[in-house]
């Protein structure tokens, strides 16, 4: 099954940005494949503006947003995984989304390596008919 969070990323940006606000991302700047200017990067974290104003070509993918801004003056492409970012919200509020952490299991038990058998087996549901 696919992520939900690139999902729920365009949507918060769109009402963020339809409501005259300010979209921010939280990166976590130690994730694999993050590319950000690492002297703005606090407690391996770095909050990034995604205004409309503040960046060029945005493209929040499946898999990853990137996009184009400035630093001190200077150009850079910025680029991370969508399971990277944790969180959106608008400056002027806060209002947001705090992503949870990606669930990787299979959600059928603890072992990685395939599905568990039930503890009991189960009982078929018994039916009463009711005049």
């Amino acid at each position: 099954m696919t992520s939900t969070r690139p999902y729920l990323l365009r949507a918060l940006y769109d009402w963020i940005v339809d409501n005259d606000m300010t979209p921010h991302v939280l990166v976590d700047a130690t994730a694999e494949y993050v590319e950000v200017p690492r002297q703005y990067v606090e407690d391996d974290k770095i909050v990034l503006n995604i205004a409309t104003d503040a960046v060029r070509d945005l493209e929040i993918g499946s898999e990853f947003l990137s996009f184009n801004a400035r630093f001190a003056g200077k150009p850079q492409n910025i680029l991370t995984p969508i399971k990277a970012v944790l969180a959106i919200y608008a400056r002027e509020n806060g209002k947001g989304m705090l992503f949870p952490e990606e669930e990787t299991d299979t959600g059928y038990g603890t072992d990685p390596g395939g599905p568990t058998e039930p503890s009991a087996p189960l009982k078929k549901p018994h039916l009463k008919i009711i005049k």
